[in-house]
């Protein structure tokens, strides 16, 4: 008797991109904390610049070494040219928010990238979502909301740097499952970090701060930020290339758990009620997607 994972099976695929998909959000989650402590002694184009020439460069290495052109046909298609444009987006607004605002609230609200691109793939890609999944799609962005509180006073404008960043990453995922089959995760990382390095030529362009010196300490901590970067970026191609996207994403969420953790514990950061309780909606939101989403295909399978 053979033993192991049935690629052919939905659900032993769903599986497979899930696990992926938990193994990319632990190591973003330590690459965001590297960016965060790196970005307060220097300028946040120096530190895009510099994480998409690291990052490049060991993605070349690696699909180089697989006999892979970095050069193709595929490269030149249309929804590669729309990827980079959203990896722009997302990677450069996202840092300016780690930047700016605390690591908890951050990651909190990148938590809404799930409900975008489930909504985004029952639209483009025709997934089936039902109007259980529409109502937790819409309660989950309700709790987006709580956290951002744009009708109070503590509200701040910067807050929304994040969430340009997440409308960017989850049009970016769409974009890469889209993408042609013929490219690997190797040459996406490669053309992702490739995005990050323009999206700090521009915004060094727009900030003109002058480069700084690196340390020692930051050194290691760009050292182990691309590392991070890579292993999470090379993850999350595989999980978004395993399983139905609607049933792999919600695992998104198990980022939050270390956001907020390295926050409290690195930076000193204090969750308030509000945030917690918006956190919580948008967790119960995706993992009720999740559910319908296994019960959809075991019942499809019972057919």
């Amino acid at each position: 008797m053979k033993l192991g994972i049935d690629a052919s099976n939905p659900n032993h695929a769903n599986l497979k991109g899930s696990l992926w998909m938990m193994a990319a959000m632990i190591t973003f989650a330590v690459e965001d904390a590297l960016v965060k402590a790196v970005s307060e002694t220097h300028p946040v184009g120096q530190v895009l610049i510099l994480f998409g020439f690291g990052g490049a460069i060991l993605f070349a290495i690696v699909a180089r070494s697989q006999g892979q052109s970095l050069l193709n046909r595929d490269v030149l298609s249309k929804t590669m040219y729309i990827r980079v444009v959203f990896e722009v987006v997302g990677r450069l607004f996202y840092v300016l928010a780690l930047a700016l605002t605390p690591l908890s609230s951050t990651t909190a609200i990148l938590q809404a990238t799930p409900l975008i691109v489930v909504l985004g793939a029952a639209v483009l890609f025709g997934e089936k979502v039902g109007w259980r999944r529409w109502t937790a799609i819409l309660i989950g962005l309700l709790g987006v909301l709580i956290i951002l509180r744009p009708t109070t006073d503590s509200f701040s404008a910067l807050s929304l740097l994040a969430v340009i960043g997440t409308i960017g990453f989850a049009a970016r995922d769409l974009a890469s499952r889209a993408a042609p089959l013929s490219l690997s995760t190797s040459i996406l990382g490669f053309y992702g970090f490739v995005a990050i390095i323009i999206a700090g030529l521009l915004f060094s362009v727009w900030d003109e701060k002058s480069f700084t010196w690196l340390d020692g300490r930051s050194v290691l901590y760009f050292l182990g930020a691309i590392l991070m970067g890579a292993c999470a970026y090379a993850a999350l191609m595989k999980a978004m290339r395993s399983g139905d996207v609607s049933a792999v994403t919600p695992f998104r969420y198990s980022r939050l758990l270390f956001g907020i953790a390295l926050g409290m514990t690195v930076f000193g950061e204090e969750p308030d009620m509000m945030m917690l309780l918006g956190c919580g909606i948008v967790v119960t939101s995706g993992l009720f997607i999740l559910w319908r989403g296994k019960a959809v295909t075991e019942n499809v399978d019972l057919l």
